[in-house]
């Protein structure tokens, strides 16, 4: 099975990439064919620093081998050295209506009360998303619940292209992780664990060292209620012993009977300790191979290349498809 993932090279990565999208990408690489895309022109859809940017490209390519993608078996490449992104990004939006796009439920999130003043690219994000989906033929892409509705804006549009111009794209299903799919901050457990988060100790980054790990834990919300249990209504609870079974692989309610009786704190102390030792051979090696960064490099743009000749291949069907090819 054809599979498409990927993440905005924004920030730094933390706990909720690795557990959301890196470590589900590592189980399908081994039986499917799996192409994971670094995301950066959707990561200038805000304002950025260039310089900070390019860096990021390059740690969030080295966290993701870091973490265990192949670059052997998986098709590790980088959106923006692939023309035929944009470009379909701009068919799509011909074939999308302007009701759809308003109806995107993270324009809305993210513009607030400031509509007026975000960037296009904001609202037309999710064309894009459609285009780097449709461009690999991918029959699954793995989300998060607040990108469901992307996946369905996704379909909408390969099968309004299909009906009027003849049959060009698979119409992909969303792939959406059960058990910790979506992280939640550790300092307020009802929203996502964010790269965007105002405040540092809402996360955990993939290069936190011991002592800030151990400062967040210890400070992330709980609750005063009595005993140990794994309820959504109890959020905090819910999310600390969320990562550490994420970690033991372990079920949550079981967790919460190992703790019960406990507290919160020796539950705390054990998923810093266990989260140290989880983190730090990914840290150590990512930062080994961006201090390689020519191999680096050579790894992204061997990826891109196979990625390129795909995606080549299906832009040139749609310019044949909708009468611009000569």
């Amino acid at each position: 099975m054809r599979v498409l993932t990927g993440i905005q090279p924004t920030n730094f990565l933390h706990i909720g990439n690795l557990f959301g999208a890196l470590r589900p990408a590592i189980d399908l690489q081994r039986e499917n064919d799996l192409f994971m895309m670094i995301a950066d022109y959707h990561a200038i859809t805000a304002e950025h620093d260039p310089v900070k940017l390019h860096d990021n490209i390059l740690f969030t390519a080295a966290s993701y081998i870091a973490a265990g993608i192949d670059p052997t078996k998986t098709v590790l490449f980088q959106q923006s050295q692939i023309p035929a992104h944009t470009e379909l990004g701009w068919v799509l939006q011909t074939v999308a209506r302007m009701g759809e796009a308003k109806r995107m439920t993270q324009f809305k999130d993210k513009s607030g009360s400031n509509e007026d003043k975000v960037s296009v690219g904001l609202f037309t994000y999710p064309t894009l998303m459609a285009a780097d989906i449709l461009l690999y033929d991918a029959e699954s892409v793995p989300v998060g619940d607040d990108q469901k509705q992307h996946i369905e804006f996704t379909r909408d549009l390969a099968q309004r292209f299909n009906r009027d111009f003849g049959d060009t794209f698979v119409v992909p299903e969303p792939m959406i992780r059960k058990h910790g799919a979506r992280l939640k901050s550790l300092t307020e457990p009802e929203k996502k664990m964010s790269k965007s988060a105002p405040s540092a100790k809402s996360y955990i980054s993939l290069t936190d060292d011991p002592d800030i790990i151990a400062k967040k834990v210890r400070s992330a919300t709980t609750d005063s209620e009595p005993g140990m249990t794994f309820s959504k209504d109890r959020p905090g609870l819910h999310n600390l012993l969320t990562i550490l079974s994420l970690i033991e692989d372990a079920p949550g309610d079981e967790l919460a009977s190992r703790y019960d009786g406990m507290g919160t704190k020796a539950l705390k102390d054990d998923l810093t300790e266990r989260l140290v030792e989880h983190l730090r051979p990914i840290s150590k090696e990512a930062q080994n191979l961006v201090d390689n960064k020519d191999e680096l490099i050579r790894v992204i743009a061997n990826g891109t290349a196979a990625a390129a000749k795909v995606a080549n291949a299906k832009i040139a069907e749609v310019r044949e498809r909708i009468g611009v090819a000569l």
